[in-house]
């Protein structure tokens, strides 16, 4: 992954210990600027806990750390001056919180468009503010539709909808990379016309 294959705006994405923080991480410490990283996790039990630890200790520490956990805009807005690049981990994490915070067990399929509607129009807002900012921005996503069916409503729920969430920052991104067991993909090359 060289920088002239990037562009402004990057989505990398994979599947579970596929490496997907690890690249976006290596592509910010290439940085000859500063670096902001976006935290989108809730610490909401200890295996989350040990979990943002980890990310935290793998982390330089002159990077500033923004926590933010539902407006990823105000999170922009946070980015000190000068930063040269901000690192999003994770935009699942963040579906989640989202979803979490509108989503009532027995919604009907209605209810649920709703939900996810309000969801696609944060992340359009947010599309539309990572593009003209002025430093590069960084989004890491997990690949959930690869794996097994989740057996509950709620899973199947969150699986459709990051499914199209990442589909609509993959279209709004420069380039797209798919991490597999630690290496990048090529999924959508900057500069070149997608279909």
């Amino acid at each position: 992954m060289e920088d002239s294959q990037l562009g402004k705006f990057v989505l990398i994405t994979g599947g579970a210990r596929s490496g997907k923080s690890r690249l976006a991480e290596k592509i910010a410490h290439r940085s000859k600027g500063a670096v902001a990283y976006i935290a989108t996790a809730e610490v909401l039990d200890e295996e989350m806990a040990h979990r943002v630890a980890q990310h935290q200790a793998s982390r330089p520490q002159n990077w500033v750390t923004i926590e933010e956990t539902l407006d990823l805009v105000n999170a922009l807005e946070q980015v000190p001056p000068q930063t040269e690049t901000v690192l999003i981990d994770c935009l699942t994490v963040w579906l989640t919180n989202c979803l979490l915070a509108e989503y009532e067990e027995g919604f009907t399929t209605e209810e649920v468009k709703k939900v996810e509607a309000g969801i696609q129009d944060k992340l359009a807002h947010f599309c539309r503010e990572a593009k003209n900012k002025p430093f590069r921005i960084i989004v890491v996503t997990n690949e959930v539709g690869s794996g097994v069916v989740p057996d509950t409503p709620l899973g199947r729920i969150f699986r459709d909808i990051a499914g199209r969430a990442n589909q609509q920052v993959a279209q709004a991104a420069d380039s797209v990379w798919l991490a597999v067991a630690g290496y990048p993909l090529c999924v959508k090359e900057y500069g070149k016309a997608g279909l």
